[in-house]
């Protein structure tokens, strides 16, 4: 072999670089529902019982929430199915938004 291939081929294996690939998960975002003065109670409990899958009970506490302190968390998670879960409960009429978690 060539001093200039040996060399060639040095330089090649001296200049590999490393990839290091990061992975990091969004933070999670929350559905939020606001109390308002027309909606019915058990409508609103109806409601998240059908896009949410929760049981009566979970509805019904979540919905005394809203009552009560005027609005509720129902719902955390990742960004793009809280977008849908919104855009749910706006169809029916709920007042419904999408804030980020703290931290």
């Amino acid at each position: 072999m060539s001093a200039l291939v040996m060399r060639f081929a040095a330089a090649a294996t001296a200049t590999e670089t490393e990839t290091v690939t990061r992975t990091s998960i969004g933070r999670p975002w929350h559905v939020v529902v606001h109390d308002d003065p027309v909606t019915l109670m058990e409508y609103v409990t109806k409601v998240f019982m059908e896009v949410f899958a929760y049981p009566h009970g979970k509805a019904q506490e979540l919905m005394l929430e809203v009552h009560q302190t005027g609005r509720s968390v129902v719902w955390t998670g990742a960004r793009e199915t809280a977008e849908s879960h919104v855009q749910k409960l706006q169809a029916r009429h709920l007042i419904a938004t999408l804030e980020p978690s703290p931290g």
